[in-house]
């Protein structure tokens, strides 16, 4: 396993880190003996960066990480998460998380899902979540404070020059790289760690091999592989995490090493003529946009929608259709409250796609 130094704290971690969001289940529910042993089983490979939030798989992911960190085969960090307004809402959140993870602290706590500037700078006010870790900070129940973002390149290159956090976390990957290298260029330069989720695209890169063929060197096994190498190869971008799912993939993921600068120019050189805005407006199924007032599926939609982008509308009605076997004439109840839209991670124009869905199907008949 390979190790960066987190930004200017002197902590060592895995270039590999892991992602506590696809947790399997069993029976539909969560075995947490099996998912603890997947954590066992990653510390022991030479992973020691684990991240997980309230509300992953279930609200369970941050109890199934306490059973595992009683008895951990080695050191480790903890990352964790809160997306409140309210410094008092974070607090509380906070000691939620430290008891459910049983630990006396969080290594990186990130003020989460920040998804514009008006809604970092709402953060940063005073009383707000910030100022409330600085606190807990002082308290020495939170070590380093860091930010997830899904902010625009230029917008988190704003937040990374206000040198307020010791690591970022973002999406990024193979598709989306060119709206985002600006913001990591200035961690970098601010020496603030970089942390990247969706590596994968939501699962997207290897769901469509043949499409993202063009991302595969010679030298890379398959798209996932030069996936994930893309991004640990990054000299600004700390660690990678990688959602996991089996111990077989924990173990698939550990083999990984040996990063090395020179695959992304050379990636980059390859597949620029590829790339474009496009990628950047593909779903990928974080299911933030979940709990429309209206009830529509609004992420299996989205989701269904990629076919369209990634090759044509009969691929998108075929997977509505036989995959997530949702009634087309759903998207026709949306009432363009914008609920969804203001909390779509990838700033995607929801309603816009609702109606062309709609629109779609009526001229059919």
């Amino acid at each position: 396993m390979d190790y960066n130094l987190y930004g200017k704290t002197g902590k060592l971690v895995s270039a590999i880190g892991f992602g506590g969001m696809r947790f399997p289940k069993t029976n539909d529910k969560y075995d947490y003996d099996y998912c603890a042993e997947m954590i066992h089983e990653a510390n022991r490979l030479g992973i020691n960066y684990f991240d997980t939030a309230p509300f992953y798989n279930d609200d369970k992911s941050e109890e199934i990480f306490g059973q595992a960190f009683n008895n951990m085969p080695s050191d480790f960090y903890v990352s964790t998460k809160c997306a409140a307004l309210k410094g008092t809402d974070l607090r509380a959140s906070l000691e939620r998380s430290l008891k459910r993870l049983n630990v006396n602290k969080i290594d990186f706590f990130h003020v989460w899902c920040v998804m514009n500037m008006d809604n970092y700078t709402e953060r940063m006010a005073p009383g707000g979540p910030y100022e409330e870790l600085l606190k807990a900070k002082q308290e020495g129940l939170v070590d380093h404070i860091c930010i997830s973002t899904h902010c625009t390149g230029d917008e988190i290159t704003h937040i990374a020059n206000e040198n307020k956090f010791d690591g970022i976390l973002l999406g990024y990957n193979v598709t989306n790289y060119k709206f985002r290298q600006a913001g990591i260029r200035a961690a970098y330069e601010n020496n603030t760690a970089v942390v990247t989720m969706n590596p994968l695209g939501g699962g997207l890169i290897p769901e469509n091999p043949d499409y993202f063929s063009y991302i595969k060197s010679e030298n890379d096994a398959s798209v996932l592989d030069a996936a994930i190498r893309f991004n640990a190869s990054h000299k600004e971008i700390t660690v990678v995490l990688t959602g996991m799912d089996s111990i077989e993939h924990v173990q698939k993921n550990c083999a990984m090493n040996n990063f090395d600068e020179h695959y992304v120019t050379d990636t980059i050189s390859r597949i620029s003529d590829f790339t474009s805005e496009t990628h950047d407006k593909l779903c990928t199924g974080c299911r933030y946009c979940e709990h429309c007032p209206e009830e529509i599926p609004v992420s299996k939609f989205m989701l269904a929608y990629n076919k369209s982008i990634l090759k044509d509308d009969d691929a998108f009605k075929s997977n509505l259709k036989y995959h997530w076997r949702i009634p087309p004439e759903l998207a026709a109840k949306c009432v363009a409250c914008g609920i969804c839209e203001s909390k779509c991670t990838q700033h995607l124009p929801i309603i816009d796609r609702l109606n062309y869905i709609t629109k779609l199907y009526s001229d059919d008949k």
